[in-house]
């Protein structure tokens, strides 16, 4: 928004007063709870270190001893400079440096070379960088997750080092904590909450001495999971990545308990159990997961991983009421729908407004897409690919459903965040010859008076896949122009079909013809944000109308025989 219209100035007005008042009845109660939940001395020194389960590259070992560092796009040469002294090229860089993810490689080297190179890197960042400050490297998300992965690699890091350099090492772990500690109790935004209680435990469980801290540390962890993790185990950001995200780092957490001889929290257990059919929700048939609110390029082996160490045999979950998603599949197809609203506004800066986008898929072929998130170094394109129009669903008058805080006025301090987003209401059925889902919302109600209302029905053999899309109104619709899109994946051609009333889509896995009861279908350009090596072109068929004359659009994907 350019400008903030007046209802929207007292929700922005409600929302600085909430958080207002949350930040100081936290900052009241903090000196307490430094107290009762976190006082013990720093420890002495480490008794386990948790699995890091992501796979590393040693390619990336040897460009690093090199003295390249290529993170979030950018690519830096040190020229035999520390790379903790040197200016990042950007945020995103930076942050993947000071957090030291990148460790994992140093690790699958398994060379002497490498270990030293890494614990050299650490003692640099240690001198340069390792007091507390208002520096990048001490920002809370930062500092989590580099506690993650000093902890994850300590076997190789503190590998025959000085009693000092030990020292040293533990303090910087020990001033994290403590930073944690200070920010969680004040108050974090968003999922950086739980990625902090997350390397609280994990720091607390493998130090010694430091039961105090990890009484304290799995009570605040218990709480995020309880708050982030919905009842049917999907990710309260709605943002199928945070699934990937958090199972690598709570399913090494849940192992260091066992590791102890301690028994893992009940809450931590129940949030793996469900989060894992909720991840089998979202994936399609070539391992990659549906692009929704915010989801970007999937690593289809990081997935497969994470299902190995789980070694759950649990079926894909098909009906995500908490989360907002149902699945349905069949045969070859699946096709997996947006039925939900936008999550907290806290939560909801990746969140995009593609209520009732959908994504499909035949076999190993995905036809339908949503345009995905672009990589975090692309952050120009993130605002386009958050509209409605970048997602497989209707769009009204060329607006979005969801209304998103700008950079002006009061939005600045929101900025990024859903301010306004729609209800829905979903019915789901299954019979024997289809599965069927029918879901509205009331996005654009308020601006033009209708509800988008869309069907979506898969047949029990997976050949055909019928949709319904109706704009619903109280009197005689309004003469509001709509534009109802399917974003196609760039490895599907599309060529015209019935004098432009279709279309035929053609893929590795078969071919699909697409009509919409004789309507003019148009195949126009589009973008794919959500490719590994960045935006891609790729084609989208759109069947453009008017409320007032054709307020209801049936359309099918039908799979042809022989192919």
């Amino acid at each position: 928004m350019t400008q903030t219209s007046a209802p929207a100035t007292l929700v922005l007005l409600r929302l600085l007063a909430g958080r207002g008042a949350r930040r100081a009845r936290a900052a009241l109660m903090a000196p307490l709870h430094l107290v009762s939940r976190w006082g013990a001395p720093a420890p002495e020194r480490l008794l386990i270190a948790p699995q890091d389960i992501r796979t590393g590259d040693a390619t990336i070992a040897a460009d690093i001893y090199a003295g390249f560092f290529t993170f979030a796009g950018k690519i830096v040469d040190s020229r035999g400079v520390s790379p903790f002294a040197l200016k990042p090229p950007s945020a995103e860089w930076a942050r993947i440096l000071y957090g030291f993810s990148w460790l994992r490689h140093l690790r699958a080297a398994d060379s002497a070379l490498a270990r030293a190179n890494a614990r050299a890197l650490v003692k640099e960042f240690i001198a340069l960088l390792g007091q507390p400050s208002a520096h990048p490297a001490w920002r809370p998300d930062v500092v989590a997750r580099r506690a993650l992965s000093w902890l994850s690699q300590s076997p190789m890091l503190l590998e025959n080092v000085e009693y000092e350099d030990y020292r040293r090492f533990i303090d910087v772990l020990v001033e994290g904590h403590k930073r944690l500690r200070r920010c969680l109790d004040v108050g974090l935004s968003g999922e950086t909450q739980l990625l902090a209680a997350t390397a609280m435990t994990s720091f607390a469980l493998c130090s010694q001495g430091a039961a105090p801290q990890l009484k304290a540390a799995s009570a605040a962890l218990a709480e995020q999971l309880k708050l982030q993790v919905l009842p049917d185990g999907g990710p309260l950001s709605r943002n199928p990545q945070t699934l990937v995200d958090l199972l690598f780092e709570l399913l090494p957490l849940r192992q260091a308990f066992a590791a102890r001889g301690l028994p893992p929290p009940d809450d931590l257990l129940n949030a793996i159990d469900r989060m894992t059919p909720a991840l089998r929700m979202f994936r399609h048939g070539d391992g990659s997961l549906a692009l929704f609110n915010g989801m970007s390029v999937t690593a289809p082996d990081r997935v497969a991983t994470l299902l190995a160490y789980q070694d759950s045999r649990s079926a894909a979950l098909v009906s995500a009421p908490h989360a907002g998603y149902q699945r349905l599949a069949a045969g070859e197809s699946l096709a997996i729908v947006d039925v939900g609203a936008p999550p907290p506004p806290l939560f909801s800066r990746n969140a995009h407004a593609g209520c009732l986008s959908f994504e499909y898929s035949l076999g190993r072929d995905r036809v339908v897409v949503n345009c995905g998130a672009p990589n975090r170094h692309r952050a120009d394109l993130r605002a386009t690919a958050r509209l409605t129009a970048a997602h497989s669903t209707l769009t009204l008058d060329n607006t979005s459903s969801c209304i998103i805080a700008g950079r002006h006025g009061l939005e600045r301090k929101f900025e990024g965040e859903i301010l306004f987003g729609p209800t829905v209401a979903c019915e789901r059925e299954e019979r024997p010859e289809e599965i069927a889902v029918t879901a509205s919302h009331d996005g654009y109600l308020k601006r033009f008076g209708l509800r988008h209302e869309r069907r979506l029905a898969l047949s029990a053999d997976g050949a055909v896949l019928r949709g319904r899309d109706r704009l619903i109104g109280a009197g005689d619709p309004p003469d509001i122009p709509y534009a109802l899109r399917f974003h196609l994946h760039p490895r599907i051609a599309a060529s015209a079909l019935y004098n432009g009333r279709g279309a035929l889509l053609v893929g590795a896995e078969g071919v699909l013809a697409f009509e919409a009861g004789g309507l003019p279908v148009s195949i126009e350009e589009s973008i794919f944000f959500a490719a590994p090596e960045g935006p891609r072109p790729c084609a989208q068929l759109v069947i453009h109308g008017h409320a007032s004359d054709i307020a209801e659009v049936s359309w099918s994907f039908r799979k042809q025989g022989g192919a």
